[in-house]
């Protein structure tokens, strides 16, 4: 990972958390061991993150060519070449061309350059101590010291599989990770629980310090006639292993479904074996193998998926971040669908933890779902740009995407900007019919606002919920 990477990640990291971004320089940020020194210039401007130009060269050490007369700024290092514009929101890495948010600007003689302006996942190990304000990262081969979770070097130096999330949905316990795993699961009584033991393991930066320092944490499990809490913490140190504890109103049986790519599911409903199901390779005691579809019980399986999460905000507004937003729809979805008998609703994440892409249409195709519905809310470099649109990537998908849409319109009370084709990972590799929503324009100060009334996110919440039920002739 470049260093530069890290640094751009960091400042959409510390912005992503009004706690951190209300005060950056009380804010103390370690590097690999190092602390790094926030300038006190860092500013906001319109939703973008500015930083003075010197951080990239003193902090880093980079290569950097201001010339004047042109108004460009080029950072080279570590083979990569940047290049921007101030006053302009074109920007040029190695060759390729970037739309900025923000501008460059200079401002009392100081040039700032936004920092939000690589997307994609980083892969940067991040622990974020609240009480002491520490925001602790480690690259790749390094620790993180100071007694925080070494995930990078447990990764590099360990091999050990790092636990990315944990929710639990309809009866059904989702766990990811970075890796395989061949997990141990056992049932037991008195109290009733089942027990998931992950060998060589550990948590990633999402569970903070604690879950790895032995303390158990807990998930809460609401509304659940068979499951009252989930627990969790690191079972052993040597070697490193991960226990997840169900604990059950009662015995319930379940089915372990482990495909080898990161994805552990603990299923509580297993079926009458009427179906045939892909065997899956795994590590059980007391559960069996095979069996139908989780809706052969004729209940229709909707997956929801809230996109983004935990180090990957997606985009972000002037005061809130996407992730977030989408979180807060799907949690609402999924508490309508939770109310009609005929549906199984599965949530890819309930809480504010990752999953990779694959990991999200996974879920879906083990589950066999019914259909597959992304929630995401829209950025754009214009703050002018406003609307609701919805994509599809496969010609089974369109009509599920067009009768979604009408209701998701009238509920946002947007602009209509219609139903498109988008080539988007989960749309794509799904096989059932999937749709990815645009609820709306969080870089539009307005849509942002409204989407983040709770009023307006349940009345989008029904809308989806109602062009779900007429895709499937659900009453």
């Amino acid at each position: 990972m470049k260093k530069f990477a890290f640094l751009l990640f960091l400042f959409a990291f510390m912005w992503s958390f009004p706690h951190i971004s209300d005060a950056a320089t009380n804010t103390r940020v370690v590097l690999d061991g190092q602390q790094l020194s926030i300038p006190e210039d860092v500013q906001n401007i319109d939703g973008s993150v500015m930083v003075p130009i010197r951080v990239i060269s003193q902090e880093l050490g980079y290569q950097v060519t201001w010339d004047q007369d042109a108004g460009k700024v080029a950072i080279d290092g570590e083979g990569k070449s940047i290049t921007l514009n101030i006053g302009k929101k074109s920007a040029f890495v190695d060759n390729q061309t970037y739309t900025l948010n923000t501008a460059p600007v200079v401002q009392n003689g100081t040039t700032l350059v936004p920092i939000r302006l690589v997307s994609e996942q980083m892969g940067i190990k991040v622990n974020w101590n609240n009480s002491d304000k520490i925001v602790t990262l480690a690259t790749t081969g390094t620790s993180t010291g100071g007694g925080t979770t070494s995930e990078s070097g447990s990764n590099a130096e360990n091999g050990l599989a790092l636990v990315n999330g944990i929710s639990f949905s309809e009866s059904r316990l989702l766990v990811t990770l970075d890796k395989n795993v061949a997990p141990k699961v056992s049932k037991m009584d008195s109290p009733n629980r089942i027990v998931i033991d992950l060998p060589n393991s550990d948590f990633g930066g999402g569970f903070g310090q604690s879950a790895s320092a032995g303390q158990i944490q807990t998930l809460a499990v609401e509304n659940n006639d068979k499951v009252s809490q989930i627990r969790y913490s690191q079972y052993s140190t040597d070697p490193s292993s991960v226990r997840i504890v169900i604990d059950l109103n009662n015995k319930q049986n379940y089915e372990v479904f482990n495909e080898g790519n990161g994805l552990l599911i603990v299923d509580l409903t297993p079926d009458n074996g009427t179906t045939p199901k892909p065997t899956v390779p795994t590590t059980t005691e007391g559960t069996t193998q095979g069996g139908s579809s989780v809706g052969n019980d004729g209940k229709k399986v909707v997956v929801i998926d809230a996109g983004h999460g935990y180090q990957d905000p997606g985009a972000i507004g002037s005061v809130s971040s996407e992730k977030a937003l989408n979180l807060a729809v799907a949690l609402k979805v999924e508490a309508i669908l939770k109310q009609d008998p005929n549906i199984d609703v599965v949530l890819t994440r309930s809480d504010d933890t990752f999953l990779e892409l694959k990991q999200r249409v996974k879920v879906a195709e083990k589950l066999n779902a019914d259909l597959f519905v992304s929630i995401h809310a829209n950025s754009s470099s214009s703050s002018a740009a406003s609307g609701t649109e919805t994509y599809y990537q496969r010609s089974n998908s369109k009509k599920l995407a067009q009768t979604i849409h009408k209701y998701l319109v009238a509920a946002t009370g947007f602009k209509d900007r219609g139903v498109q084709y988008g080539n988007f990972h989960v749309i794509r590799e799904t096989t059932m019919p999937a749709v990815l929503l645009e609820v709306g324009f969080i870089s539009n100060k307005s849509e942002e606002a409204k989407m983040n009334d709770a009023s307006r996110q349940q009345a989008v919440a029904d809308g989806v919920v109602k062009g779900i039920k007429e895709y499937l002739g659900v009453s």
